[in-house]
């Protein structure tokens, strides 16, 4: 059985085939409209050389310029219209919560960014993956092969968030880690400080990359629909509160409401995109709303 059978299964890909099928138009202009110097014309114009990274294609390394500097450097040309993607995915153990869906956040996460690999390979745009706890923990450079949908799923399905969490932190480190503008995609249920988080996706944002947020709650964490006198555990703390959740369930889901409604509003201000999701709403259903809604501010 395949390491990445689980998210592979059959009505998954139905569901990314039919998203795809649905959306592709919108992606098409979703991810043209990210593009910095879209292809205009015949003529390709050479534009400057950049230092080879992991990720490049060999075939594009300037082998006149390793003869004279013994570095490789890749020729940059004014029609380049491939934009780098990051799937950025967070491993805390909070994340492998579910109260009654079938899908953990993590899964759901899975789901979404399995979706996105999907639809940036089919546009020939490199795509890699970056997953985090309290710092991050893999990596897996970009790239525009089909197999690549494989490797990204291959690596997270051998994965079990358990983790505490240093979202901001790990932010940061992995800002100083690109070189280039990228559409960064970051898949978390954002719990913990907001204040740092936010910080950290300002200094993204101040990096000239493009981010989308991708606020992932579990169905439970936004309805509240437990009932009586019941007791928490908090997933990473592993400490434990009672509490009469019929008295308590106002004030939760009101703090939760503002929770979301600041994220909304800071990131809006700073020009991150920001989707709040729940695991009971349909992630392909979620994902074409989004695009549609992108499309149109493009």
């Amino acid at each position: 059985m395949s390491v990445a059978e689980k998210y592979l299964k059959p009505e998954v890909v139905r569901e990314i085939s039919r998203l795809d099928l649905r959306a592709q138009f919108i992606v098409k202009g979703f991810l043209q409209g990210l593009h910095s110097s879209p292809f205009q014309g015949f003529s390709v114009e050479f534009s400057e050389h950049r230092k080879y990274t992991a990720g490049d294609d060999p075939h594009d390394i300037d082998w006149l310029v390793y003869a004279k500097t013994d570095k490789y450097y890749i020729k940059k040309f004014e029609a380049e219209t491939n934009i780098t993607g990051y799937l950025v995915m967070d491993l805390s153990r909070s994340m492998d919560y579910t109260y009654r869906q079938e899908l953990t956040k993590f899964d759901y996460g899975i789901c979404l960014a399995a979706a996105l690999c999907y639809l940036m390979v089919h546009q020939q745009d490199p795509v890699g993956l970056v997953t985090f706890d309290e710092k991050i923990r893999h990596s897996l450079p970009p790239r525009s092969k089909r197999t690549q949908l494989g490797n990204i799923l291959s690596l997270l399905a051998n994965l079990k968030p358990t983790g505490k969490t240093e979202i901001a932190k790990s932010l940061i480190q992995f800002a100083a880690m690109l070189r280039h503008r990228s559409l960064v995609m970051l898949f978390s249920d954002l719990l913990a400080d907001p204040g740092p988080i936010i910080h950290a996706l300002h200094r993204l944002r101040h990096g000239g990359h493009d981010v989308i947020l991708f606020h992932i709650l579990d169905e439970a964490e936004v309805r509240f629909p437990f009932d009586g006198l019941i007791e928490f555990e908090d997933p990473e703390s592993q400490e434990r509160l009672k509490v009469n959740a019929d008295g308590f369930k106002a004030e939760y889901v009101n703090e939760i409401n503002q929770f979301r409604e600041r994220y909304k509003r800071e990131c809006f201000q700073s020009g991150v995109d920001y989707i709040p999701l729940d695991t009971s709403m349909r992630f392909d259903r979620a994902l074409t709303e989004y695009l549609i809604s992108r499309r149109s501010r493009c």
